[in-house]
């Protein structure tokens, strides 16, 4: 395990990777500024549904989250530079995580996926060579790195990739059902909005995006293949990039590519003037067993974390138990009809809430849809009423349609959801079975 971890190899990859890494980071910061994302996301609503357990993190008051996206740009151009890199990737990463935790009405897999890569880049050499770090103190330039600094890239991005190709093998997606759904939101789009109409387009995007994630890494892995799998992910990507607009995380995929291939390669396109290294020394640092205990542990939580909804309680498309940080990516259409009844405590009078006092028409249709996003709901009313001292109970009603499937109840009516508590690895009893309406 030695040689694997800690042989050196030439650091050529690593050094293109930092500094497209920095742009794209770059660019997604002050992207969220011009596209609007961050005034509808974090400006406009009057709370945030944050990860649970994160309620203490809410968005700066005023115009201030603007000022926070832009330190978080200026991090980019930091890594990007490789000026006083372990500060700006550190520095990007505290922000970014908390952008991460303190609001999921716009969450996705890559926003997840780009707070395990900031947390990498962190631990990494990326600084030691064509970086302003390196040219004010040459005396941590180098050219080489462990080899442990290009795996844990790899094997990262085939546990993200095998996941998302196995997610994808159900009924659902593999009667083109979801596809043919996604691909209806995108009528409207200039030129190709016809075109995903089509039935061959439907099995492509379902059975392309199976083999796709399933293969890519071998085939990248796999010299023979690795030209032509590097053209398919143009392809892929570019196409996520234009019809599903998941802002950089194509163009990051793109980017690991200089992971696999050779070194000389990547030198000779974008080093040119640096020495390549070939002398595969084994250097064992002192804390070699420490770090090989963290690494294992690293991948198997990994491993483990995606498989918690097979030990939850009925179906995750239905409970939204166990979703996220599972690299589940497109996988289902969800509307919802719901309803808040307040209840006061004293008195018994009730209260219909109308959601667009409260909420933004986004969150509207995550609370409308998703229990978690409903149980913080209710938790939110109940907090707001009592500082008017008043103690209530909260009744949802909630129908909703998975996969344009009739509308089925998702919740309890009879459940005051303002007093039930949270677990996150257990499931939550207000919510009733998928199955319900067929053993009634």
């Amino acid at each position: 395990m030695n040689k694997f971890l800690f042989k050196h190899i030439d650091n050529s990859a690593l050094i293109v990777f930092r500094i497209l890494f920095g742009a794209l980071i770059f660019l997604e910061s002050v992207g969220a500024i011009f596209t609007g994302w961050l005034r509808r996301t974090l400006i406009e609503p009057q709370f945030t549904f944050n990860f649970i357990g994160f309620d203490w993190l809410q968005p700066l008051p005023g115009q201030w989250m603007y000022v926070y996206y832009v330190i978080m740009g200026l991090f980019g151009i930091g890594v990007m530079l490789g000026y006083k890199y372990k500060m700006s990737m550190l520095g990007f990463t505290l922000l970014w995580a908390g952008t991460y935790f303190m609001q999921k009405s716009s969450y996705n897999n890559h926003y997840y996926f780009l707070m395990i890569l900031n947390a990498i880049m962190c631990i990494l050499p990326a600084h030691r060579y064509a970086s302003l770090d390196a040219k004010f103190n040459p005396k941590i330039k180098s050219i080489s790195m462990p080899n442990w600094c290009r795996w844990i890239f790899i094997i990262q991005l085939f546990i993200l990739y095998s996941y998302a190709s196995i997610a994808k093998m159900y009924p659902d997606w593999l009667d083109l059902s979801v596809p043919e759904l996604l691909m209806k939101a995108k009528k409207h789009y200039a030129l190709i909005g016809n075109l995903l109409q089509h039935k061959f387009m439907h099995y492509l995007i379902a059975y392309g995006g199976i083999l796709f994630d399933g293969l890519i890494i071998p085939l990248l892995l796999w010299k023979r293949t690795r030209k032509i799998a590097f053209f398919a992910s143009i392809f892929f990507h570019l196409f996520n990039s234009i019809v599903f607009q998941v802002g950089i995380f194509p163009y990051l995929s793109l980017a690991f590519a200089v992971f696999f291939f050779e070194p000389k390669v990547i030198k000779g396109l974008f080093l040119k003037q640096k020495p390549l290294y070939t002398d595969n020394k084994i250097n064992v640092p002192g804390y070699a067993s420490v770090f090989k205990v963290v690494f294992v542990l690293y991948f198997i939580i990994q491993i483990a974390l995606p498989l918690r909804h097979h030990v939850i309680a009925d179906d995750v498309l239905w409970t939204e138990e166990g979703h996220r940080m599972s690299w589940r990516m497109m996988l289902r259409s969800k509307r919802g009809k719901t309803s808040f009844k307040v209840v006061d405590k004293a008195t018994n009078n009730v209260t219909d809430i109308r959601l667009s006092e409260y909420l933004t028409r986004k969150q509207i249709r995550a609370v409308s849809a998703k229990p978690d996003f409903m149980w913080q709901f209710a938790k939110r009313l109940k907090q707001i009423y009592a500082e008017k001292g008043i103690d209530i109970k909260v009744y949802v009603s909630a129908y909703i349609s998975v996969n344009g499937k009739p509308s089925k109840q998702l919740i309890d009516p009879e459940v005051d959801l303002a007093n039930e508590e949270w677990n996150h690895f257990k499931h939550h009893d207000w919510i009733l079975p998928s199955n319900r309406d067929e053993n009634n």
